[in-house]
């Protein structure tokens, strides 16, 4: 279990670093394509925190997550949605409801 967990650890490290690499990929991407973006890694990582008795609140989390605060990395990176993209994350959010 020890190296399971170990292993994990390193998967989202690398995941982590893959995102930070590809910041052109925005989170409405990933929503419409994977169901999940940053922000909701930095939710789950928030609540797997609390599971743990760690207090850490979203901020932080979300600071972890995009290797930055979050308002700095979204003047940098973060782009306006475009219609299509704001017409597929709509579509998507009425089915899953």
């Amino acid at each position: 279990m020890e190296k399971q967990t170990e292993i994990e650890a390193a998967v989202l490290r690398r995941f982590l670093a893959h995102l930070d690499d590809n910041k052109s990929v925005q989170n409405i991407d990933l929503m419409n394509l994977a169901g999940f973006c940053r922000n909701c890694l930095s939710k789950w990582y928030v609540a797997e925190a609390e599971k743990q008795g760690v207090n850490l609140d979203y901020e932080q989390a979300r600071e972890h997550v995009y290797g930055e605060p979050y308002a700095d990395w979204k003047q940098k990176y973060q782009s306006e949605a475009t219609a299509e993209q704001l017409a597929t994350f709509n579509t998507n959010t009425q089915k899953s409801q």
